[in-house]
């Protein structure tokens, strides 16, 4: 399912955690932070099926250069926490063995309003 909430108010120093369940027949899931769905800051984007989490940004609707990560160490049919925390000049994303993912707040947003969840992601929980 896609959730998309707006009107949120993410600001340097807050943490965003989402609980889910990942179904054991998906090809991958994102989380996406910005402004809307044409200008997104952070794009989390985990891959089953190359085994990598790919984080991007878009700018007006189209997508900048990503950043691939091969720890991928959660797996289908798992239930998994994340933690985003928007820091001043990037994104940091705790995965849930420890590991963390730091990609850069491209567009230097001061607040994020915008949180989109799609594909296969089952959301439990989701906390700011």
């Amino acid at each position: 399912g896609n959730i998309e909430i707006l009107n949120l108010d993410i600001k340097p120093g807050n943490i965003l955690k989402v609980k889910g369940k990942i179904p054991v027949d998906t090809v991958g899931f994102s989380i996406n932070l910005g402004c809307n769905s044409r200008d997104l800051a952070l794009h989390f984007n985990p891959r089953f099926n190359e085994n990598v989490i790919v984080c991007n940004s878009k700018c007006s609707d189209c997508w900048q250069t990503e950043h691939r990560d091969h720890h991928l160490s959660f797996y289908r049919g798992s239930t998994v926490k994340f933690f985003i925390e928007m820091l001043s000049d990037k994104f940091r994303v705790k995965l849930p063995d420890g590991h963390e993912v730091y990609f850069p707040n491209r567009h230097g947003y001061r607040k994020i309003n915008y949180v989109s969840i799609h594909g296969g992601l089952k959301m439990i929980s989701f906390r700011l």
